[in-house]
């Protein structure tokens, strides 16, 4: 079974406690629909477990079949500078057909975010490097397509749908041990 290579770090984007007993780690690309159809999927799963899950995104745009993807993640990690990263990275995958510069620079003001910055910050490629490392992390971690999952440093090959993460998940929780009395 494949390994993830980068371990969780500071410059990642994480959503859940550091000691959660489970991480969740996906490589995703912003314009990828098996990505789009996964995100409410790992939200739900995200709320079921609560503090025993840490969630991490990184980028992974399959650039030759989605060519707005890396622009998008361009964007997530700009509103990530501001302190912003989740509700531009929920925002870009609720709007998923959309994603052309100009309503990104939307997104952006919707969120508070200063548009002028990001366009420039989109012409000069600022976060670019950023995206790359994903990218590069994710490839010697075997990553081939997205999403891409890791369970605890795994990768995970089962179903992305709710019941199967759940059922992944929950294998990898630490067992309570039963104390029985002896009679």
């Amino acid at each position: 079974m494949a390994k993830l290579k980068v371990p969780v770090g500071q410059a990642d984007h994480v959503l859940g406690e550091e000691d959660a007993p489970v991480t969740l780690v996906e490589y995703g690309d912003y314009e990828c629909p098996h990505c789009g159809h996964a995100h409410p999927i790992i939200n739900a799963v995200r709320k079921h477990f609560g503090k025993q899950l840490r969630f991490v995104f990184r980028n992974f745009p399959l650039t030759e079949i989605h060519p707005h993807a890396e622009m998008a993640a361009e964007a997530a990690e700009f509103a990530g500078a501001n302190g912003r990263f989740w509700e531009m990275h929920d925002a870009i995958f609720e709007n998923q057909q959309r994603l052309e510069a100009s309503f990104l620079v939307q997104l952006a003001g919707k969120l508070g975010l200063p548009s002028d910055d990001l366009i420039g910050a989109l012409e000069k490629h600022q976060y670019l490097p950023r995206i790359k490392d994903d990218f590069m992390g994710g490839v010697r971690s075997g990553v081939n397509g997205t999403p891409t999952f890791f369970i605890n440093g795994e990768r995970y090959e089962g179903s992305w749908e709710f019941e199967g993460l759940v059922e992944a998940i929950e294998d990898r929780l630490p067992r309570k041990t039963e104390h029985r009395r002896a009679s």
